[in-house]
């Protein structure tokens, strides 16, 4: 042995009781999930074949998940599977939360398809925002746990979401012209039913952090709290606040250019009946700008891109109120749908680097829970402001909500560190 090992014998202990010892600690450490993270380059992927196979699978059935729900069914339902979330997700775990979404998606979809009086279509849309929002939670919870690529996958399943946003104007608009137009949930239906049958064979009602083990990403941070305080952990975090209000700002303003652009450009801009694909325009523009601006959101670093585009966004805000023209106003509208599309995504990472993995599916849940009360607020004002001072009233209203965006961004930024009960990232 040479001086330097005998330097670190403690005197009380003989030479090979020490090393021993030393060569189980350092077996441990080695093996450990936590040493591990520490020790890999994270930039390198090392993760087996299979454990590469199984967390594309994993990510395709969350994919599937999210084509389903566009976030516009039943807020209030969305507020209260957000709340509930909470509650289920430590108890029940992973797997068989998203199961119990899907399971409730079903039934909802079930309540919807022979067209009940009112009051019960009322009560399917309400259960269905509730699924939606476990679904959320638990999608978006998953892909902010990962380590490998996860930015891009959050651009890409956000993409997917705003897929079935695009895609299903165009299913409906075919049933709506048929005397039983409620036969349009029966394709809700149908793929809410494969969606369950999916989330069953790819996750087998496991929990989070065995989900992330079979594909080979590390566990995730764990609570010395008791499970039972996550409601109050997630009402007291500052920063999982002022991301609420962020995405409460964002999905306001998307819905209420996607929902009242359309009257706006028909009679301001003297458009015919297939001015109604504008709004679709407006929804392809977000599923392709969550993927096509990744490297450029990259480049210009998620902060920044968020004030680049919001400001992009006022100045073509202000084109599709000055300028008089129709084909001009719709391919402004659709570049801002491009520019807006990511940044429920960024929002999403931001709080995957800020909040503590153990809160991170609570408190996503809340956020996108308390969103849905902007999208369903904001295009109500906005709706009451153009009925007392006309349709002319309409882009000043957005380019108004679009700059309490931008403020709510700029808040957030102030949130770093000055969380209550934990330590950020």
């Amino acid at each position: 042995m040479d001086a330097g090992k005998q330097g670190r014998v403690p005197p009380s202990s003989s030479t090979d009781e020490y090393e021993k010892e030393n060569v189980g600690l350092h077996v441990d450490r080695v093996i450990t999930p936590t040493e591990e993270k520490e020790l890999i380059d994270p930039k390198l992927d090392l993760r087996t074949p299979q454990e590469k196979k199984t967390s594309y699978l994993q990510f395709i059935t969350l994919c599937w998940t999210l084509v389903l729900g566009d976030g516009t069914m039943g807020p209030p339902g969305f507020m209260i599977g957000s709340i509930l979330n909470m509650y289920i997700t430590p108890r029940l775990g992973f797997g068989k939360t998203l199961v119990l979404g899907s399971l409730l998606q079903v039934s909802a979809y079930c309540i919807q398809s022979p067209g009940p009086p009112f009051p019960a279509f009322l009560l399917g849309y309400a259960i269905a925002g509730a699924s939606l929002s476990l679904q959320d939670a638990q999608a978006n919870g998953f892909v902010a746990n990962l380590k490998h690529n996860a930015k891009s996958k959050m651009g890409m399943l956000h993409a997917c979401y705003g897929f079935g946003l695009f895609a299903a104007p165009f299913a409906s608009t075919q049933f709506a012209q048929q005397p039983r137009w409620s036969f349009q949930f029966l394709v809700s239906l149908g793929m809410a039913i494969m969606n369950t049958i999916l989330q069953i064979i790819t996750f087998r009602f496991k929990s989070l952090d065995e989900c992330l083990t079979l594909g080979g990403e590390p566990e995730t941070e764990k609570s010395d709290s008791n499970e039972g305080s996550l409601f109050m952990h997630v009402m007291k975090s500052r920063t999982t606040q002022f991301i609420a209000f962020f995405i409460a700002a964002h999905l306001g303003v998307g819905a209420a250019l996607g929902g009242w652009i359309v009257t706006y450009i028909i009679r301001v801009r003297g458009g015919g009946p297939s001015s109604g694909y504008i709004s679709a325009g407006v929804s392809g523009g977000s599923m392709i700008g969550r993927v096509a601006l990744l490297k450029l959101n990259k480049k210009l670093g998620e902060r920044n891109a968020v004030f680049v585009y919001s400001a992009v966004c006022f100045g073509l805000e202000i084109i599709a109120w000055r300028v008089p023209s129709l084909v001009g106003d719709a391919i402004a509208v659709c570049f801002i749908g491009l520019l807006l599309g990511p940044m429920y995504p960024m929002a999403m990472n931001q709080a995957s680097q800020l909040l503590p993995g153990w809160m991170l599916t609570g408190s996503i849940g809340w956020i996108a829970g308390f969103g849905q009360t902007g999208s369903a607020l904001v295009p109500f004002v906005t709706g009451v402001i153009s009925n007392k001072y006309g349709l002319e009233s309409l882009p000043p209203v957005t380019e108004f909500d679009s700059r309490c965006f931008g403020i709510k961004v700029d808040r957030n930024d102030g949130a770093h560190g000055i969380d209550v009960g934990f330590d950020t990232k």
